[in-house]
């Protein structure tokens, strides 16, 4: 959710140590006689609306639209979907979009002291493969140029600022989120031996000459040595290579949880080496690690995609049911807003929505949407008076707790050009790993909002005791489906190849679940393959 950790930034500091020493509810609750202003959302998506999917209680559609193109879904599939559409010349499309608001998990709210993310917060140096995506940055100015050698130039202020990351443990704060305090020579050497094999898998190819790790993840190798690592868990890869140490496997499970909902015991080994082993660090001549950043997080890239659909899209506006008919794709949705429901008629219709979705939407996909696997998460957005902690290291973008519950918390307003803060804004992440993640889900929304709110204080206590009587508001974002979760057998299993599979020439798909890796390389990715393949069947139909 938080898309990614810069961990090579935290590789360096640890080797420069070693070499030293070898529906929004508001209400008030009395806090230590301060009233504490409490919202909780008790879903990412519109909860309420969604469930309908289930039971199909909608009216018999009132009218018709027709259009050559139909996107579902507003996320950043959809919306690179539409920006494709128009890089081709096609302007005669409509997106549908179940909530009040475009982006997905990339959206973020919004107080008088900062904006912040709602979800996935940074988008980490792109690979220079990545043609697409460059040329996307570089149309909105956060790619300002090349260099002589073919390097991207970045706008600075779009980068993180420094101190970047720290980690709380020992009772102390260090930079970088990589465990170095109090380590004992056996575990320091783990970790020297982990990210030399990280490093070796960064640039391992198979005889093809593609890589065995690479974004995005229809560019990597399919042979069988790299679809054996999909078929163990990170904790199995862990423990066949003989490591032992505690400080590195509580490292890899928080950078599983990270990109992954799900932690080392639960991951495939595969996705669990590709956080190390996906991003080639060549952007830079000095493999300079940072990533980019904004207050709201990843909002400010659907911000940017947002132009390609202004004035068309229809929010409030769920799709409930799809099919072929009269050599058309037709589309029944139901608008939230008039209670009444339309049939949109379409030449292709995208989903750019999640299988968890389309199963209600499509007939006979609920046996393959049961293969994909999506983590909850919690997010908490606070507004402190003061951040009081122990240690000397300064505040940062990215703060971990060791030993915590949650992922710890970003720093809303560290890319503020203002020294000075009247108050500080945080966001804290936390995944809801398990092995029973439909269980996990249900009990998700049955804890009373006090729960939650209580959970978080005592995690951040954790690091900053003062912070329950300190904080002036939380707003806690539940997401009973965070992001897809890849277990093993799933990135290279039938089920993906499937799902992605278009349907009589009609109907095609784009989403990050299709990849395996909810990142927003690979959302950005599904949206436009997926239109160069509906646009290439257009052309052979004509």
């Amino acid at each position: 959710m938080k898309n990614g950790e810069n961990y090579n930034n935290s590789r360096r500091n640890f080797f420069k140590t070693i070499a030293v020493s070898l529906l929004v509810i508001p209400f008030l609750d009395a806090c230590k006689e301060k009233a504490i202003t409490l919202l909780i959302r008790l879903s990412g998506t519109n909860h309420i609306l969604g469930h309908r999917l289930r039971v199909k209680n909608f009216p018999k559609p009132t009218k018709e639209i027709s259009i050559p193109y139909l996107i579902v879904g507003g996320g950043i599939s959809g919306l690179s979907a539409c920006r494709q559409l128009t890089k081709k010349g096609i302007t005669d499309f409509l997106m549908v979009e179940l909530e009040d608001h475009l982006g997905g998990n990339s959206s973020n709210g919004e107080n008088k002291y900062s904006k912040y993310p709602l979800g996935a917060h940074y988008l980490p140096l792109p690979n220079l493969e990545d043609k697409a995506l460059l040329e996307f940055l570089e149309e909105e100015k956060i790619i300002l140029g090349y260099d002589s050698n073919g390097f991207p130039k970045f706008d600075e202020t779009q980068l993180t600022f420094a101190p970047d990351e720290r980690l709380y443990i020992k009772n102390n704060w260090q930079e970088g989120v990589v465990p170095k305090e109090g380590n004992t020579a056996q575990e320091d050497k783990e970790l020297i031996r982990f990210f030399k094999l990280m490093d070796d898998f960064r640039i391992k190819k198979d005889e093809q000459g593609k890589y065995w790790f690479m974004i995005p993840l229809a560019d990597s190798s399919e042979n069988k040595d790299v679809k054996e690592l999909d078929s163990i868990t990170m904790k199995e890869w862990f423990d066949r290579n003989h490591f032992t140490s505690k400080p590195l496997y509580n490292y890899i499970d928080y950078c599983c949880k990270d990109d992954f909902g799900l932690g080392i015991e639960y991951v495939s080994a595969y996705a669990g080496i590709h956080y190390f082993a996906g991003r080639k660090q060549n952007a830079s001549k000095d493999k300079h690690d940072s990533v980019l950043t904004w207050p709201e997080g990843n909002s400010r890239l659907t911000h940017h995609l947002q132009k390609y659909v202004k004035g068309k899209s229809l929010k409030n506006h769920l799709v409930y049911e799809i099919e072929n008919h009269n050599n058309k794709a037709v589309a029944k949705v139901f608008d939230n807003k008039t209670k009444t429901s339309i049939a949109i008629i379409a030449d292709k219709i995208l989903l750019a929505t999640p299988q968890f979705v389309n199963q209600y939407l499509l007939e006979n996909r609920k046996g393959l949407a049961s293969h994909f696997h999506y983590t909850p998460w919690l997010l908490a957005t606070l507004v402190v008076s003061d951040l009081t902690d122990n240690g000397s290291f300064p505040l940062c973008w990215d703060n971990v707790i060791y030993g915590s519950k949650g992922l710890g918390y970003v720093y809303d307003q560290h890319q503020s050009l203002q020294q000075v803060q009247d108050k500080k804004v945080i966001t804290y992440y936390y995944s809801f790993s398990s092995s029973d993640l439909k269980k996990t889900r249900r009990e998700l929304y049955k804890k009373p909002k006090e729960y939650w709110k209580q959970m978080v204080f005592d995690d951040l206590k954790i690091a900053h005791p003062a912070i329950e009587s300190a904080t002036e508001n939380i707003e806690i974002h539940l997401l009973g489906h965070g992001m897809i979760s890849p277990v093993p057998n799933f990135i290279y299993g039938k089920a993906k190849k499937e799902a992605s599979q278009p349907i009589a020439d009609k109907i095609y798909f784009a989403h990050s679940d299709l990849s395996g890796i909810s990142i927003f390389e690979e959302a950005f990715y599904q949206g436009i393959n997926a239109v160069n393949s509906m646009i290439d069947e257009t052309a052979l139909d004509s």
